[in-house]
């Protein structure tokens, strides 16, 4: 497998595959098939008893679905991924494979609406405590922190703050206490890469930047293995005690021997929470975000540049009271956006209108930009997360994560960058 260092080159021809060996097709197949035909008996035992890899059953493994994690791992400097059915299923079970009734996780202030309520309600019923730490001072997370903490959660680029995370500074912390930091960098492929920072594990939504096409969803986990799950083995009980569900393997154990890497995590999430809670990304959706992934490089680099011509017109409209964007803070978040981000700043962008009713009122008068929950795509796209995908937060809640009523979201896409501003101008002006 060739080492490639650029984003444009490893979306092409990441990882192993080369052709199909069946055919030597160049593109890459849909295996659409839920199972596959075992070798002999022996094989079959040894496939289920993880003394081998291989084939067993779709909603565990693809060979479709294993290209693509091959090529987002080589994408973000990672070891092995496993995809999974949503970006939402990646927080999800990232969190589980670490964290059980009782343990906690002490996770960004600054998050989609989402995960928020995901973290909040469902995983505490499930018994998972999230403890919220405000990114502005990465020590936060390192006061929220006892024996029960299982690990450290934040998102790149988080929307609608759009501050970007200190992610060494956390991942320091963590490291210290043998805590793993788990990023979402959803919406900054290819121009931030975490795990290089000392995050340990990355996750994506594949349906917004690299599917980019607004057809499928699906998510994705890529492990570092850059992190040391046995230096405090208590810290990690879910990896470092007996699995009785695989006959009381331990995983940091047995993973190496088995790859000869360090991937216990993903190793666990694919064999374990993946095969448990049914989560699979479909064949046909991993081969639609191949095809979207293909050109995510130039895409988001289109992205970027289109979104910084709109964040200087934007400045110069009155109706406009602020203009939220990653160099658009002061002072040391502004910094981050500089240390973190190469390449280009993110495609998304906030409009304080001042008003709810006129943050709907540009809304109901945009004719092109889409009015969307999704971000990521190729289209431009415009949403008030206010009464929409923030809308289960209280005021306080709201304000905390940069939601103002008057907050309108853009997510510039790859038009023309005056097609884009010429409807913003319109829509302000109506």
């Amino acid at each position: 497998m060739a080492d490639y260092k650029h984003p444009e080159t490893i979306a092409l021809h990441g990882g192993t595959y080369r052709s199909d060996p069946a055919t030597t097709a160049v593109a890459v197949p849909i295996y659409q098939t839920t199972s596959y035909q075992f070798k002999d008996a022996k094989t079959a035992a040894n496939l289920f008893s993880l003394k081998e890899f291989g084939n067993i059953y779709t909603r565990i493994m693809n060979p479709t679905c294993n290209v693509l994690e091959e090529r987002v791992a080589a994408l973000e400097g990672g070891v092995a991924a496993c995809a999974v059915g949503s970006g939402q299923a990646a927080t999800a079970m990232c969190v589980q494979n670490l964290a059980q009734a009782g343990d906690n996780i002490v996770a960004s202030t600054d998050l989609y609406g989402g995960t928020v309520n995901l973290f909040k309600n469902t995983l505490r019923q499930q018994g998972i405590e999230v403890r919220f730490a405000d990114p502005a001072d990465p020590a936060n997370f390192e006061k929220l922190t006892d024996e029960k903490t299982r690990a450290y959660y934040g998102e790149t680029l988080p929307n609608p703050y759009l501050r970007v995370f200190p992610i060494k500074e956390v991942s320091d912390i963590g490291r210290k206490h043998g805590i793993p930091l788990i990023m979402d960098n959803t919406a900054a492929p290819v121009i931030c890469k975490p795990l290089a920072h000392g995050a340990a594990i990355v996750l994506h939504s594949l349906t917004k930047f690299i599917g980019g096409h607004g057809t499928s969803i699906g998510g994705i986990v890529v492990d570092g293995g850059n992190f040391d799950w046995i230096k405090n083995r208590k810290r990690q009980p879910l990896l470092n005690e007996p699995d009785q569900s695989y006959g009381g393997a331990i995983w940091t154990d047995a993973v190496p021997q088995l790859t000869g890497a360090n991937i216990p995590f993903v190793i666990r999430l694919r064999v374990v929470l993946l095969r448990d809670t049914g989560s699979p990304l479909a064949p046909f959706n991993a081969w639609q975000i191949i095809q979207g992934l293909e050109t995510v490089g130039l895409r988001m680099k289109q992205h970027c540049s289109n979104a910084e011509k709109v964040v200087t017109f934007l400045e110069t409209q009155k109706k406009v009271t602020n203009v939220i964007y990653p160099t658009n803070h002061q002072g040391e978040i502004k910094e981050r956006a500089k240390k973190y981000l190469q390449g280009g700043n993110g495609a998304l962008v906030g409009a304080d209108l001042g008003t709810a009713e006129a943050g709907a009122k540009f809304i109901d008068n945009l004719k092109m930009l889409y009015h969307v929950a999704n971000i990521g795509d190729a289209r431009s796209l415009a949403i008030h997360p206010a009464t929409t995908t923030h809308s289960q937060l209280n005021e306080k809640e709201l304000l905390a994560a940069g939601v103002t009523p008057g907050y309108v979201r853009l997510s510039i896409g790859i038009e023309h960058p005056d097609d884009i501003i010429a409807d913003i101008k319109q829509a302000l002006a109506a």
